[in-house]
């Protein structure tokens, strides 16, 4: 399933029927009187949000929701049938903006949240609701009211418990695919990773949901490379998971440069709790290792670990660690 994150659609609520003007005509009835019925009120369009959804792709193809209107009354005091919600999914984590895509009007947060975001219009009243002791023959009745209609934005930033972050190649699809049922695409080339992937990773029956977050590059919070249009799915991880290729020149110089871009996005980012894994330790000689990680900590105050995606006990200790980290 392809991944979109952002999406403006129209929405128009149901109107509410008439009320109806009708009289009685009975046999054997001298003065019939008035006995017509309200009309029913129109359908909302509301928005729930379901766990098992991560993308709006839906609504790329279906930009135009309209709920039901509702049904004229009729005589015999029948009021009319109210029109059926409209009922739209979106992921846990949307937001929906006006149509200025600047204005937040809702955020999902949680599982089976519901808004409405146009409601029905209201049906009218038949003539009987006018009748009274002075007028006993009321011809007036009132049509029903117009449903809400906007045009919004749905903007979706990926909720998870560690985002994978990294320059692009520093292998966050490969983690991934190691320690989740995942599929990310694994090449061997920068910005493999167009969309941010998740996956669940399991461990004495504990599970923590990871996000790979397409590679960040000097300049991303002004757009360069894939630019700000993924940053925001970090804001809503819980934890960090700093991810750097062992193999790079200079280590040091590959995390500030990706704990700029996350500074310079949001002062916020500071404040997540993170790890740093230094990968592939598989291709630089054991003895250069701690050596690297020496120097590499002297001024880094978070947890340093090493992994090679290739050894199953590094990853099983990677799962442990991050199940106690989120915990």
């Amino acid at each position: 399933m392809k991944f979109l994150d952002q999406v403006k659609i129209y929405v128009k609520a149901g109107n509410g029927g008439d009320g109806s003007p009708s009289f009685r005509r009975e046999k054997f009835i001298e003065f019939g009187g008035p006995d017509g019925g309200d009309g029913g009120n129109g359908g909302s369009v509301v928005l729930i949000s379901e766990r098992n959804l991560n993308t709006l792709i839906d609504y790329r193809y279906q930009q135009h929701h309209k709920a039901q209107r509702g049904d004229n009354g009729a005589g015999q005091n029948r009021t009319g049938k109210g029109g059926g919600d409209l009922i739209l999914k979106v992921p846990i984590g949307t937001q929906v903006f006006e149509e200025d895509n600047k204005t937040l009007i809702y955020d999902f947060k949680n599982e089976g949240e519901k808004f409405v975001a146009a409601a029905g219009g209201k049906g009218g009243l038949g003539n009987t609701r006018f009748k009274s002791s002075t007028n006993r023959a009321p011809k007036k009745f009132t049509k029903g009211t117009k449903g809400e209609e906007f045009t919004i934005w749905l903007q979706l930033k990926t909720i998870a418990d560690v985002g994978i972050i990294g320059l692009p190649n520093a292998g966050k699809s490969s983690l991934l695919a190691a320690i989740t049922n995942a599929n990310p695409k694994i090449a061997n080339y920068k910005f493999t990773t167009l969309n941010p992937n998740l996956g669940v990773a399991q461990y004495d029956d504990k599970e923590v949901i990871l996000a790979d977050i397409p590679g960040l590059v000097e300049g991303a919070h002004e757009g360069v490379g894939l630019g700000i249009q993924f940053l925001k799915h970090i804001e809503r991880c819980k934890s960090l998971l700093h991810l750097i290729d062992i193999t790079n020149l200079d280590i040091k110089e590959s995390y500030n440069q990706v704990k700029k871009e996350l500074t310079n996005y949001s002062s916020e980012m500071l404040k997540k709790k993170e790890i740093v894994v230094l990968n592939k330790i598989d291709l630089v000689d054991k003895d250069i290792i701690d050596e690297i990680i020496l120097e590499f900590s002297k001024d880094i105050n978070c947890e340093i670990i090493t992994l090679s995606t290739l050894d199953k006990n590094s990853i099983s200790q990677l799962k442990s660690k991050l199940i106690n980290y989120v915990a």
